[in-house]
């Protein structure tokens, strides 16, 4: 059974985003599961890395706190192997190519199997290049996320038949973090993409809010929330377990209103 896969069927997902030890190791296992239990789908777990091009300044700053407490691969998988001891939740990283290739691709994605991880989204590599680590991904059975930009309208059907597990709509251009506004055309968008496709399409960049929420899963099958999680535990550090509780079951309400 694929995990992925699962969560769309009879729903619309909720996907979340933290950064692997911010604050600590201990606390992003802890925040995993207070997430997973209050609503989140899916939850994708950021490795910590020194030139991290797609994110805001939000997420720049857990990477830079996750970097000084040394946290290391390592660490990141042995975290994922105490999570599987208490939830099947599909899990994701999201990392850039440096720290895959310095760790070597085959041993990274034979762990990946080994702990329990789903999938990856690598927001470095041009979907040309996949083929540098598509083998190993196919070899070890980790699903390879395709993002999909506003900007990428003359290649969807290019990118989206290649899709597997979901489809990474990115909502809007630039890094992440939070936006007031969404202006793309996100309805367009997951048209043109369901054109060539049946894999499901979740949206993230920005959303933070339940009137963002509604309105986009209108048109999508899940929203990606990121800079906003990494907020509160920025804001609430060791103690934000409750907090992320209550912000994942709010949100998720939202996405339930929407399809009533």
């Amino acid at each position: 059974m694929n995990r992925i896969t699962e969560i769309f069927k009879n729903n619309k997902a909720l996907i979340t985003y933290l950064t692997a030890g911010d604050p600590d190791i201990l606390k992003t296992e802890k925040y995993i599961l207070a997430m997973a239990k209050n609503g989140a789908d899916l939850i994708e777990i950021g490795i910590p890395f020194s030139d991290p091009v797609a994110e805001g300044e939000t997420i720049q700053n857990a990477m830079e706190r996750a970097l000084s407490k040394n946290v290391n691969l390592d660490d990141i998988f042995g975290a994922v192997v105490n999570v599987r001891k208490k939830s099947d939740i599909p899990l994701v990283f999201m990392t850039y190519l440096n720290p895959m290739f310095f760790y070597g691709y085959d041993n990274f994605f034979r762990r990946c199997k080994e702990v329990g991880i789903d999938g990856i989204i690598v927001p470095d590599m041009p979907f040309e290049e996949q083929e540098e680590i598509k083998c190993f991904a196919e070899k070890y059975a980790v699903t390879i996320v395709t993002l999909i930009a506003p900007t990428s309208k003359e290649r969807i059907s290019v990118l989206a038949k290649q899709a597997q597990g979901f489809v990474y709509l990115v909502s809007s251009l630039g890094v992440t973090g939070i936006r007031n506004r969404i202006t793309t055309n996100i309805e367009s968008l997951v048209a043109e993409i369901k054109k060539v496709t049946d894999v499901p399409v979740a949206v993230g960049f920005g959303i933070s809010n339940t009137s963002q929420v509604k309105e986009i899963t209108k048109y999508t099958d899940g929203i990606i929330i990121g800079s906003a999680v990494v907020k509160i535990i920025e804001q609430y550090k060791d103690n934000a377990a409750a907090k992320l509780a209550d912000y994942t079951s709010e949100i998720k309400k939202a996405i339930h209103k929407s399809n009533l």
